[in-house]
């Protein structure tokens, strides 16, 4: 009727039990192993050890749940996203994760796993860009940001933002001292990055 639950720090007991499917299950017919197989079903959980004793804790499972590296906020739902790329339940509000909103054109909450590239890219303009609490997401441009001198950057994904936060840079610098203001600056390949233009010569 109860299990015994250690190690949790987002998910609920209840949780747990529910996941084990043993409820009302007389304790000689559990297996180990389908109980744990069962609770790693959940997104939440990365890994459980589930041993048998005797009474008051018949049941007893130490859970170990993955960590969020990321906010992901599609079609007004914010889930966590931790570092392998696996989408999750938010659980509480961490102001210390970068979030991430995803462009209108794509509905509905992730069905899938996030990109590899699109989880590395995030965290490493985390660090490159420690006044940014926020990042928008493109289908086609990737990551990016509105710029506070008024336009959009966009980065694509991938782990090599530190060139691409460069090359905007350099980008940036050169339209300012031709006094172009511009509407949107690419350098989702750094190898070839382009700006639209809104104001300047």
């Amino acid at each position: 009727r109860s299990i015994a639950v250690g190690g949790l720090q987002y998910a609920t007991k209840e949780e747990v039990f529910a996941l084990s499917g043993i409820a009302n299950m007389h304790v000689f017919w559990v297996d180990p192993q389908q109980v744990r197989a069962d609770i790693l079903r959940s997104p939440t959980i990365a890994d459980a050890t589930v041993t048998l004793g005797w009474p008051p804790q018949m049941v007893q499972v130490m859970v170990r749940e993955r960590e969020p590296a990321l906010v992901w906020e599609q079609s007004g739902i914010a889930t966590w996203i931790d570092l392998q790329g696996r989408v999750m339940r938010q659980r509480e509000d961490r102001p210390d994760l970068m979030r991430v909103s995803v462009d209108n054109m794509i509905d509905g909450p992730p069905e899938t796993d996030i990109s590899l590239e699109i989880v590395n890219g995030v965290l490493q303009l985390r660090d490159l860009l420690p006044n940014t609490s926020a990042l928008r997401y493109h289908p086609e441009k990737g990551l990016g940001y509105n710029d506070a001198r008024g336009w959009e950057a966009w980065l694509g994904t991938g782990t090599n933002m530190p060139e691409k936060i460069l090359v905007y840079n350099a980008v940036v610098s050169d339209l300012q001292t031709r006094g172009v203001t511009p509407g949107e600056v690419n350098v989702s390949d750094p190898d070839h990055p382009f700006y639209t233009v809104l104001a300047g010569r």
